[in-house]
């Protein structure tokens, strides 16, 4: 095995094609469902929010599919990502394991959501669509389309959750720097925010919130497109090429994971790092890889949410998926996660679980900001407070191997850093975070 701790990736090696984990699943998905007729959604019925390319990347069942040249050289600002062997955590861990992550945050926003923003906007503009509208939850998915609307030349309004707004000022403060306009949602600017907020004029506000705030907005303009950072396939369809490049990273160590890790709350990042991996599993080659998805206790979707057919946001405008789902009116308690604060999560993902494909955890805040301060002092990274779920699976699963002997060789995604969430690691040291 390479002694390199670091793990680079040529430019010229980096994917040129994304995978498509549904070409692959043994038993199909159960297709969304249009809200008024309870019937098989077709692609009309995404039309009025999303261009035909991504609709035909939503439905398609083709294992891969080429990445544009255009969005390829916009990967190049940061990608390939490298993959980094934690030594100095299994050091402190005193584990015989092998840890290994992915780090998506070294890009300008600080996390893997430029991966899809800059791919939905190329798409979007192709179209001759002129503005994007979305949500954003701790507001990196809004950090990635604001720069991406602008590389593009697109107007981009973005719908952040309320306690995230407050939570994290300087997320507003990129989005608007790249030329985006931001809202705290709920909001009195469409019926669907006004009727929460005549319900709760506090409204902490959710990710099913905002999404039924921007729906709204985008479908009123014909020259205007709704634009969504996870859950949907097309969106996780881009994220893959976090996991085809750690395919290519750990041949070079001459090594290959036995437990791949993500945090999951709807489910971008983790789909990003696992999918192509999971592939190995599903046709049997790594027929024992274990596939963990990591999710807050306090919004628990995979773990004690119901497998069924559920609107996607909370206004009920979308269609119907079937998911892993708290209810599309849940409100998830005001934890500094904030990307992981959504009431379902991804069909394909759920659909996984559903299967006994992967399985999942979930963890109480406090445990997860503990383990974020041991990596970030063994590792020198500050994770975000989402990362953070993988790391301390990562840690579980590495004092797990110490227990039993075993060298087992763990990968998880580090989706992003955690500079723009200082103010929730002060809260932790000063004995002030709730325990979620």
């Amino acid at each position: 095995m390479s002694d390199n701790k670091i793990v680079f990736l040529e430019q010229s090696k980096m994917p040129t094609h994304y995978y498509n984990i549904l070409a692959d699943l043994p038993v199909p998905m159960d297709p969304p469902l249009n809200p008024a007729t309870k019937q098989p959604a077709g692609p009309e019925d995404l039309s009025a929010i999303f261009p035909m390319d991504l609709i035909m990347q939503e439905v398609s069942t083709e294992r891969y599919i080429e990445i544009p040249d255009e969005v390829r050289d916009l990967y190049r600002i940061s990608r390939p990502t490298p993959l980094i062997r934690a030594a100095n955590l299994e050091k402190e861990l005193d584990t015989p394991a092998k840890i290994y992550f992915k780090y998506e945050g070294a890009n300008p926003t600080g996390s893997h959501k430029t991966n899809t923003s800059y791919a939905q906007a190329y798409y979007n503009k192709k179209a001759g669509i002129k503005k994007l509208v979305t949500e954003t939850g701790a507001g990196q998915w809004g950090s990635a389309l604001s720069m991406a609307c602008k590389h593009f030349g697109l107007e981009c309004e973005v719908f952040m959750v309320k306690v995230s707004y407050n939570q994290k000022p300087y997320r507003k403060t990129f989005m608007k720097l790249f030329g985006a306009t931001v809202h705290a949602s709920p909001t009195n600017l469409t019926n669907a925010g006004r009727k929460v907020l005549e319900a709760d004029p506090d409204s902490p506000g959710s990710l099913g919130i905002a999404i039924s705030e921007a729906v709204e907005v985008a479908v009123q303009r014909d020259d205007t497109n709704y634009s969504l950072g996870s859950v949907l396939n097309h969106v996780l369809l881009h994220q893959t090429v976090i996991g085809e490049e750690a395919k290519l990273q750990m041949e070079i160590v001459d090594d290959y994971p036995d437990i791949v890790i993500g945090c999951a709350g709807g489910g971008s990042n983790f789909a990003g790092l696992a999918f192509p991996f999971i592939k190995d599993k599903l046709s049997g080659e790594r027929k024992n890889l274990e596939v963990i998805a990591v999710e807050p206790a306090s919004c628990p979707t995979l773990t004690k949410g119901k497998f069924d057919y559920d609107f996607g946001d909370e206004a009920g405008m979308t269609p119907l998926l079937k998911m892993y789902t708290l209810g599309h009116d849940f409100i998830p308690p005001k934890i500094h996660a904030g990307g992981l604060r959504y009431h379902g999560m991804a069909p394909s993902i759920s659909h996984l679980y559903n299967q006994g494909i992967i399985s999942a955890s979930a963890y109480e805040q406090l445990e997860v900001f503990k383990a974020a301060q041991i990596f970030a002092q063994t590792e020198g990274i500050v994770p975000a407070p989402e990362s953070s779920h993988a790391v301390k699976e990562a840690v579980e699963q590495a004092l797990k191997c110490k227990e039993t002997g075993e060298s087992k060789t763990i990968l998880f995604n580090l989706s992003g850093h955690g500079f723009l969430d200082l103010g929730a690691y002060e809260l932790y040291l000063e004995n002030q975070l709730n325990g979620g």
